[in-house]
């Protein structure tokens, strides 16, 4: 029993599966230098109020030094036995330092260290999904500054809608790209307080500086409220429900980056890196990462559901059921990562097809608003000019052809107020560069945005 650092009150051994079943050292081991870094801060601040003495804060920070180096060098053995990386680091240090290892743990828990480890370390990886985030973004402008005027079919239902620019259709990713970066900073300013010295949950009884301890890990400052302190995980919830909204987003481009690929759309061809083929039909060449990241989505989506599930029912303070909430996160955030690596690594190679884009953007009668729109600025009332397109589109359909082919007495049988010169204006590039406004498909437009964006990065 005397192993356990907790081992005074029993007097028979921990069951040999419960031990195991009950350890987190294979998920949480990661956190080990964030880990250090909080005993390091704690120790050098019970020093400063005179709890340890300078001596054992000294020999207590070069023992973490070694200890830390072992874990690097791969020399450290973690033991399940001991529960998880923090009694780990702890029995290691006392292993090699004595007595002023005992006294490392005075005035907190491994309630509030766990916490304080996990913020430390969530935003660390906050900070990278931010970097990956904006990496995407830059990739998504060059590819939307290269096709600004690449037209291509804008869908609703999947049917072709109006035409658009393929640059405009990038664009609308680096816009939901930087609300998902404003979702990662905001969870990240929120979980940016310090649990340490809330200690089990009511706070220490020794004269602790939990303001200096803060400022030194690069915290804002110290949490309120010491239960809440050690059973708050909404800052988890919160990066979760980031991490699922992010991967909707990159889902949703999957999609469309395999319906681009097929044989049917036949508008892009994604880089051979990022393909497989298939095992029995030598012509396939599948876009295997982005049915992976689609894939993603969901374990992603699955993580955010576990935590909240896991949370819902309970009381404060700590309970042993919260010792779930890293797997689901460390999983989520490597998947994401992931996924956003793929992305930004696999786009600047996308061959586009131009011509076929072209094509595709000219079929469908995707120009028919804007013919009722020419009807409209004649003065014939939208609902009016409406059914008369609707009319137009229906012999065109009956007679196979497009409705800039219709002749002047098919015009004329429908509504006189339909001018054949109308028709004529109907190309898919006039209808892009109509649309010359804010928020519009036009080259011209798609173009301001793209530098926007270039020089909203440069003045960071």
């Amino acid at each position: 029993m005397s192993e356990k650092p907790w081992g005074g009150r029993f007097s028979a051994p921990t069951d040999e599966f419960v031990e195991a079943f009950n350890a987190s050292t294979h998920v949480d081991a990661r956190m080990y230098r964030e880990d250090i870094e909080g005993s390091r801060a704690h120790a050098r601040m019970l020093g400063r109020q005179g709890i340890l003495s300078h001596a054992d804060v000294q020999t207590i920070l070069r023992g973490l030094d070694e200890v830390e180096q072992e874990i690097e060098a791969g020399d450290f053995t973690f033991s399940i036995a001991l529960e998880d990386v923090h009694m780990n680091i702890e029995a290691r240090l006392t292993a090699k330092i004595g007595d002023a290892g005992k006294r490392l743990h005075t005035a907190r828990s491994r309630n509030d260290q766990v916490a304080t480890d996990t913020r430390l370390y969530l935003r660390r990886r906050c900070d990278d999904v931010l970097a990956r985030l904006q990496t995407l973004q830059q990739v998504l402008v060059t590819q939307a500054k290269a096709h600004a005027d690449t037209v291509m079919p804008g869908f609703t239902h999947l049917q072709s809608a109006q035409p658009v620019t393929l640059g405009h259709h990038l664009l609308a990713y680096v816009e939901m790209l930087e609300r998902d970066r404003g979702r990662f900073a905001d969870a990240r300013q929120r979980m940016n307080r310090c649990p340490l010295g809330a200690a089990a949950l009511a706070g220490s009884t020794f004269p602790i500086d939990r303001e200096w301890t803060a400022r030194e890990l690069g915290f804002d400052g110290p949490t309120a409220n010491s239960l809440d302190s050690v059973s708050d995980r909404d800052f988890i919830m919160e990066l979760l429900s980031a991490a699922a909204i992010t991967a909707v987003h990159l889902s949703r481009f999957s999609e469309e980056l395999i319906n681009w690929m097929s044989a049917q759309f036949a508008f892009i061809d994604l880089p051979d890196a990022f393909c497989t083929g298939s095992s029995i039909m030598p012509q396939k060449k599948n876009p295997d990462m982005p049915e992976l990241v689609r894939g993603k989505t969901g374990r992603i989506i699955g993580a955010l559901v576990s935590i909240l599930v896991t949370m819902k029912s309970l009381p404060l303070a700590y309970n042993k059921d919260m010792q779930e909430d890293k797997e689901a996160i460390f999983d989520a955030l490597d998947n994401l990562e992931g996924s956003l690596r793929i992305f930004g690594e696999m786009l600047p190679g996308m061959q586009v097809r131009r011509q076929r884009m072209r094509e595709a953007a000219a079929s469908g009668f995707a120009t028919a608003t804007d013919l009722a729109d020419a009807l409209v600025r004649a003065g014939v009332p939208f609902r009016e000019a409406h059914a008369i397109v609707g009319k137009s589109v229906a012999w065109c359909i009956a007679h196979d052809c497009m409705l800039e082919s219709m002749p002047a007495d098919a015009c004329a049988a429908i509504d006189e107020r339909l001018d054949a010169a109308m028709l004529a204006q109907l190309s898919v590039e006039n209808c892009v560069a109509a649309r010359d406004h804010v928020g519009g498909t036009a080259p011209a437009q798609v173009r301001l945005q793209c530098q926007r964006w270039q020089q909203q990065w440069e003045n960071v």
